[in-house]
């Protein structure tokens, strides 16, 4: 099936209320366009100097969301148009998002990304640390970040039971903060392999890549 093709066939299958993030990372321009050319608006990538390279390249009404692990250095060259961070796992990086968002006169949407998976590879902070982040003065001290909801990725496994139990948790997780925090409207959880579940735990957002563009080259 073509990218259109893929795209609708998860629209119609996903709620109006979850979000579809484009997974767009090592896929060229033309594919992009395609997508959008089918009304996808929202692409996310995962290495800060691509995405720089395609917001120069493409219409300007995409919505980039940053999807990888950041590097505190790399935040300046996409402080000024990045709509969404969905990986934020310690303070120090909030901070440095907060001083390139305010270069840029900007307020930048965050998530806080919770470690949920048993894989010793995937970052993120524990339901503790977060909660110790959000309750800082410090936090409190940052002007021009907003913390949006959470973000988690399950273990990369066939256990489908170990990965809806990691997605509850994330869910857990945000009931317990949005109810200190209303302005939490987010949780990112779900790829290409595991959306539906997410979905039915709770997401309101999926980050799909492969489902759409088809299987990556590294190459």
């Amino acid at each position: 099936m073509s990218i259109k093709q893929n795209l609708h066939k998860i629209q119609s299958q996903i709620p109006q209320h979850v979000t579809l993030v484009a997974v767009s990372k090592t896929k060229p321009n033309t594919d992009i366009i395609e997508a959008y050319e089918a009304g996808q608006r929202v692409f996310g990538e995962n290495k800060i100097q691509e995405m720089v390279d395609k917001h120069e390249a493409l219409p300007k009404d995409i919505q980039w969301h940053m999807i990888g692990h950041v590097q505190r250095n790399k935040v300046k060259y996409m402080a000024p148009f990045v709509s969404l961070i969905h990986g934020v796992d310690s303070f120090k990086l909030l901070k440095e998002i907060d001083k390139e968002a305010k270069k840029n006169s900007r307020t930048i949407n965050c998530l806080l990304q919770i470690k949920i998976a048993k894989e010793d590879s995937k970052f993120g902070m524990s339901e503790k640390d977060a909660v110790q982040l959000l309750q800082s003065e410090a936090f409190n001290n940052l002007k021009n970040v907003q913390i949006t909801g959470v973000m988690g990725m399950a273990t990369f496994t066939d256990n489908t039971s170990q990965i809806e139990n990691e997605f509850l948790t994330l869910k857990n997780i945000f009931d317990t903060l949005h109810k200190q925090y209303p302005n939490f409207k987010t949780i990112s959880m779900g790829m290409s392999g595991d959306y539906q579940t997410a979905i039915a735990s709770g997401s309101t957002m999926i980050r799909v890549g492969s489902s759409i563009f088809g299987s990556r080259n590294y190459n």
